[in-house]
């Protein structure tokens, strides 16, 4: 156990969780991400970090079956199952009733319905959407020429945080360094500090983490292969949405017309393309056409219907480098897919995260040590992104270069508030911030990102105002 381990025990108490990589051991078979894996080592572990392994085994056993494939012709057979599980929601309007699909056990959209009351009894939780939670399902087998379908009997949403203080959370945040609150952020994610080779590649990993905590934040990062991008951005929030690969659709992420339905980005914080080389778009054209607008305005329009959320992007696609560790070509955009090739979209990304400063991650990086709860920690990045003080600081600190691009402004005034509640969440008004600590871990990072998605646009359009330099931000 670490002295930064034992810090944050002492001051966070019970929103920590002791992380041995032993205890995934249990979970093998079991594709959990690691805000459900932390609850369920929280509720069966002993003072002193001690896994209750048997336990947990039967609660597995019972809630999260090694075998999902057995769950229908279980409820077939009788069986009343009450599982913890991830789940969609649809709305069938021509049909009036709300229903639901696990894919991962087989269970069809077509096979399921929600009865009314279920729905009314949990407003806020049961819209469409993906959803973690406690359900009970039963089988209703067919009668009056009705077939036979799937209901959920039962609904509690995965809530083990069911309310969050974020003034004690901020308080806690006055106890550490500067140094050491990155320490805690690093521990957060599951990695080890001391695995990092010093601050510069710390800072790097925790840009991660900037579009959990800023709305409509949208970034790209090109890295080497095993650097932990996938997990990042796979296990630590269920606010959260992963697409790794594959076709990607306009009715996925935005507005489906055929079932009157908007998609993934209006219920979550965040939607990552992971493995961006190897992502289609349906018709590149019209994605082209609506991210723009989206990503410029966080609204778009899709025939009649008017799209709008709060839902941030990122692109994460790999690159390969030189011997030296480094890019092989200035040109980062050849690494990206046609439709991203345009300066016009480009442009409306405000920041890049340079993937090749990080290292490879190795079983030594794994977390063993205390640490703040991962259900916990997600909860405070949600929470964050809707506090509207840091923006009032960031406006009240920067002076406005003349004639400054209004994209370049924006993206950078957006990152640093970013970084601001994200190593600073204590402060909450201009006069109890370290004005030389705003500069170093926020404004200049801020416009350094800013500046490689200039110069990146410029490879493009070299002919284009994105050939001169970034404005001089400075301090007023």
């Amino acid at each position: 156990m670490s002295e930064i381990g034992d810090k944050i025990r002492l001051v966070f108490r019970e929103s920590t969780v002791y992380k041995n990589p032993a205890n995934n051991e249990v979970f093998v078979g079991r594709n959990l991400p690691s805000f459900v894996k932390d609850y369920l080592i929280a509720t069966h572990i002993d003072q002193n970090g001690k896994l209750r392994r048997d336990a947990l085994v039967r609660f597995l056993d019972e809630h999260i079956p090694l075998n999902p494939n057995a769950i229908r012709s279980r409820l077939m057979q009788g069986d009343v199952i009450t599982l913890l599980t991830r789940f969609e929601i649809s709305t069938n309007i021509a049909k009036n009733k709300t229903q639901f699909q696990i894919p991962e056990m087989g269970i069809k959209m077509a096979d399921t319905e929600i009865p009314q009351h279920i729905v009314d009894q949990n407003p806020d939780d049961l819209i469409d959407g993906e959803k973690w939670g406690i359900i009970k399902l039963v089988y209703i087998p067919p009668q009056d020429k009705e077939r036979g379908y799937i209901e959920m009997s039962k609904y509690k949403p995965f809530r083990p945080l069911e309310r969050l203080d974020l003034n004690s959370f901020r308080e806690c945040r006055k106890k550490f360094t500067t140094d050491e609150w990155i320490d805690v952020l690093i521990s957060a994610m599951e990695y080890t500090p001391s695995a990092f080779s010093g601050k510069t590649q710390k800072l790097e990993f925790l840009a991660r983490l900037l579009p959990f905590i800023e709305p409509r934040l949208n970034l790209i990062e090109l890295a080497p292969k095993g650097t932990g991008k996938s997990y990042v951005f796979g296990n630590l929030s269920k606010f959260v949405w992963l697409i790794g690969g594959g076709k990607v659709s306009r009715a996925k992420l935005f507005y489906d017309k055929s079932r009157k339905t908007p998609g993934i980005m209006l219920h979550h914080d965040l939607v990552a393309l992971d493995e961006i080389q190897s992502i289609t778009f349906t018709d590149t054209m019209e994605m082209r056409s609506i991210l723009k607008n989206y990503l410029e305005y966080g609204k778009t329009n899709v025939d009649n219907y008017e799209f709008m959320s709060e839902c941030g992007l990122i692109l994460l696609g790999n690159i390969p480098l030189s011997e030296d560790g480094f890019p092989m070509s200035d040109n980062y955009v050849e690494e990206l897919p046609e439709a991203f090739k345009e300066s016009a979209l480009l442009d409306r990304f405000h920041g890049f995260i340079e993937g090749w400063l990080l290292p490879r991650i190795t079983n030594d990086m794994a977390l063993r040590d205390w640490t703040l709860n991962v259900e916990f920690f997600s909860e405070v990045l949600h929470q964050l992104r809707t506090a509207t003080e840091y923006a009032t600081i960031v406006n009240q600190s920067i002076a406005v270069p003349e004639g400054a691009d209004m994209r370049h402004l924006k993206a950078v005034k957006r990152i640093a508030s970013a970084y601001l509640k994200l190593l600073f969440p204590h402060v909450l008004n201009k006069e109890d911030m370290d004005i030389a600590e705003f500069y170093t871990y926020c404004l200049k990072p801020a416009v350094h990102r800013r500046d490689i998605i200039r110069r990146q646009c410029a490879n493009i359009d070299r002919e284009s105002s994105f050939s001169k330099p970034m404005p001089i931000f400075e301090l007023k």
